[in-house]
């Protein structure tokens, strides 16, 4: 472990999957894993809890969102 300085979070996979996929899921991780800003409070305290699920640790609000971001469906 630790060879991660280049792929971040997708160094998890190791040399597996392709260096594409690797970096797609690295996206998908990073975006799902940062903070957001809480629709409630307006504090950037909002983090995922489990699929969808998204809870605001300041305010307290829990809902359901987006996967891997809380905001409304693109059209």
């Amino acid at each position: 472990m630790g060879r991660t300085k280049k792929v971040g979070i997708a160094g998890k996979y190791g040399p597996r999957y392709g260096f594409t996929l690797r970096r797609r899921a690295a996206e998908v991780e990073a975006k799902a894993k940062q903070w957001y800003e809480c629709p409630n409070c307006k504090a950037k305290k909002l983090r995922r809890v489990g699929t969808a699920i998204w809870q605001c640790r300041r305010c307290g609000i829990k809902f359901a969102g987006r996967a891997y971001t809380p905001g409304e469906r693109r059209k």
